[in-house]
């Protein structure tokens, strides 16, 4: 906890803490110990598609209102903390006619192409991020449930040589768990978690992020073609970060939103889903954390 806050009424001091506050946002709209971003999936975000290609473009808009003190729920003092990170993530899925423990077998990868704006610092800078590379994606279908398990990694792909650039400067390894039930027959209400594990690497500096965990949850319900309902997100950081600066402070994060579903051409397997959440907690971990709003459309092409 800050218990000291006058220690920032000198301007050295502030700009040491704005300068430490630009390293929490290297990821695109999420902690500083993540690739993943929060609040890309939302209803039956557990269910994997039948066996086919699909396109699934998220288009997402990160707001930050604030940045909170490293170890602390405190926002961090300034005129001007805002900032957006706004990214296009182009998903390519392909699930197989194989059948592996019962599931059906497909792969998948994400590249997205990020923008990152920070007013505090006076930067800007948008290319292509981190590449993720999935071999592994299992999806189960039940009478009244869904389920899926998964397993990839991101790749230090995107430029990484600013706090802007839309690379973390790391890999990643992510493995994924979840699942979706139906509460009736005609599968009009749904609720579903989706659970992300991240396994960090070290930067180039020596910095290793601690691991990170992400829950996504929606409960919707069906109303003629259209569906609706109420989304959110959880995310904590499990194991300690190591190397310069780094300390037992773990950062976490929690938001809750709405989502809609509509089907744009169904006949031709085009679907749009737009969702809105806002993150009513954050915490700072080794570094500030941000704290913000998300804004998310999503186009899904089935082949």
């Amino acid at each position: 906890m800050l218990t000291h806050p006058d220690i920032f009424r000198t301007s050295q001091t502030m700009k040491k803490i704005v300068l430490a506050a630009l390293t929490a946002l290297a990821s695109v709209g999420a902690s500083a110990g993540a690739h993943y971003v929060p609040g890309v999936e939302g209803m039956q975000a557990a269910s994997v598609p039948p066996p086919g290609m699909y396109y699934l473009g998220y288009l997402v808009n990160y707001s930050i209102d604030e940045l909170r003190a490293p170890g602390s729920s405190d926002s961090l003092p300034g005129t001007n903390m805002s900032g957006t990170v706004s990214a296009l993530a182009n998903r390519f899925v392909y699930i197989t006619n194989t059948k592996v423990l019962g599931a059906d077998y497909g792969m998948e990868t994400i590249v997205p192409v990020v923008r990152k704006s920070f007013a505090f610092a006076g930067e800007s800078n948008t290319g292509v991020g981190d590449i993720y590379l999935g071999p592994l994606v299992l999806g189960w279908h039940g009478g009244n449930w869904d389920a899926v398990a998964a397993a990839g990694m991101w790749f230090d792909t995107g430029n990484s040589d600013s706090i802007s650039k839309p690379g973390n400067g790391y890999k990643s390894t992510m493995l994924t768990g979840g699942g979706t039930y139906y509460f009736d027959a005609a599968k009009s209400w749904s609720g579903s978690a989706l659970v992300r594990y991240e396994l960090n690497s070290k930067d180039d500096s020596g910095f290793e992020p601690g691991d990170q965990v992400t829950m996504e949850w929606g409960f919707g319900k069906s109303i003629g073609p259209v569906q609706v309902g109420v989304v959110g997100y959880d995310q904590w950081q499990t194991s300690d970060d190591s190397g310069t600066g780094a300390s037992n402070n773990q950062s976490e994060r929690h938001a809750i939103g709405v989502e809609v579903v509509y089907p744009l051409m169904k006949e031709a397997g085009v679907m749009l889903k737009a969702a809105y959440y806002d993150e009513y907690s954050a915490k700072g971990g080794s570094k500030p954390e941000t704290k913000g709003s998300t804004l998310r459309f999503s186009f899904v092409k089935a082949f």
